[in-house]
């Protein structure tokens, strides 16, 4: 029998992964791959290789499941997207991307080092337990192969984890009744969300946008008069997080106590490196 897993363990192991996987999203090379296929547009870029494991689909499934985007600038982007680069063909030029983007980031003796062929090996056996039933990100990247190389093998369980958590977060926001901009705006203000600048440049809302849903959300009780959480807006977003925990506990579980704290613990030094080489610029994150 496996000892017990603790408490926000999986969360943990999440918050390592889960950086590790969006690395290429604020790589130079996922916008030189892109473009080498003729898409150019960064916020078609974004679009296009997260929604390509689903096929070409329109505008309507990319906001449902990306949840916090304005449907007009999704729509803007898709599906036009696909007239010029089919989803096979993205996923082709997003895992060139990857492969580049941890190479130069975590160097090449560390990608062919035996600790990152651990890693992908415990994070493909949480991976194992995660359930398709209402996670379509989740479901449509399960459906693709798993990489032969170490890195790129690891990279792809950390997609499924993360896209697993994701898809039940969703369903965790709806329950709360928060809106993709109050989701946005409330994730800021405990200081480990997006920065608004980010948000309201990659996310298609204006500052108009924004500040209605300040307004909601005081009116709520959940923002106070400095846009800070009160005491029940952290009580909410601590039930959001614990409640995302729950429905995400399965891969975990399956992984157990021990190889939990082992993957978290191998890929903390690999997240360590990226971040010393600048994974990620300065300011993506906190209130300002």
């Amino acid at each position: 029998m496996t000892s017990p897993l603790p408490e926000r363990a999986g969360r943990r192991c999440h918050n390592i992964l889960n950086p590790l996987h969006s690395t290429h999203y604020f790589s130079p090379d996922l916008g030189r791959e892109l473009a080498s296929v003729g898409i150019e547009d960064r916020s078609a870029a974004y679009f296009a290789v997260r929604a390509a494991a689903m096929g070409p689909v329109g505008a309507g499934v990319v906001t449902a499941t990306f949840y916090n985007f304005r449907h007009e600038l999704v729509a803007r982007h898709v599906p036009a997207v696909w007239a010029t680069a089919s989803a096979e063909t993205v996923l082709a030029a997003r895992a060139r991307a990857v492969d580049a983007t941890l190479r130069r980031l975590l160097g090449e003796d560390a990608v062919a080092a035996k600790e990152v062929a651990e890693a992908a090996e415990l994070a493909l056996r949480a991976a194992e337990a995660c359930g398709r039933a209402a996670r379509p990100l989740y479901a449509a990247h399960a459906d693709l192969p798993v990489p032969d190389a170490p890195h790129m093998a690891l990279w792809h369980a950390a997609t499924l984890l993360r896209e697993h958590r994701g898809d039940g977060h969703l369903a965790v926001l709806l329950e709360a009744e928060l809106d993709p901009v109050e989701a946005l705006v409330s994730h800021t203000a405990t200081g480990k969300g997006m920065a608004p600048k980010w948000a309201l440049a990659t996310r298609g809302w204006s500052r108009a946008d924004w500040d209605a849903a300040v307004g909601r959300l005081r009116g709520r009780g959940l923002l106070d008069a400095a846009g800070e959480l009160t005491q029940a807006g952290i009580a909410l977003r601590k039930g959001i997080e614990a409640e995302t925990d729950r429905l995400d506990r399965a891969p975990y579980e399956h992984l157990g106590a021990a190889g939990v704290e082992r993957l978290t613990e191998l890929a903390t030094g690999l997240l360590s490196t990226a971040l010393a080489a600048g994974a990620f610029p300065e300011g993506v994150t906190g209130k300002a």
